[in-house]
């Protein structure tokens, strides 16, 4: 029985030194392999972050020029509006314009008419503050 104890001890420190020896060594050297994998999928991650910016900045660059194509169309258009209009905008044509113009515009919108002396006519209609006096007619 005391062989046994003996061998037992001595099976134990040989596994605690093996151990200690093993965690001196390898656990820095996985604290490396961690961080050396943890930079790698920082990279990777700003790569495609930067790939997807450039991505975006093409998006835009093509929309942008879209809407370049569609501007130019819409002034041919109009210049061929004016020159049906015999090359001078007429009075009908400008009331024209001003009526097509109304339908982007929502309920909340005041338009002050002016009437014939070029003066608005200033919300006429609207009843008086609380404290300020009626305007007589």
């Amino acid at each position: 029985m005391k062989n046994l104890t003996i061998t037992g001890i001595i099976v134990l420190t040989v596994l605690g030194l093996i151990f200690m020896v093993v965690m001196l060594y390898g656990y820095p050297t996985y604290r490396v392999w961690s961080q050396e994998m943890e930079g790698k999928a920082e990279f990777a991650k700003a790569e495609q972050n930067r790939r997807i910016k450039i991505e975006e900045a093409k998006a835009n660059l093509e929309a942008e020029k879209l809407n370049a194509m569609a501007e130019v169309e819409r002034a041919k258009g109009a210049a061929a509006a004016i020159k049906i209009e015999n090359g001078a905008l007429s009075e009908k044509y400008i009331q024209y314009l001003w009526v097509r113009q109304q339908n982007n515009l929502n309920d909340k919108t005041l338009i002050y008419i002016p009437t014939e002396t070029n003066l608005p006519i200033l919300e006429a209609g609207r009843a008086p503050a609380k404290g300020l006096p009626k305007v007589s007619e």
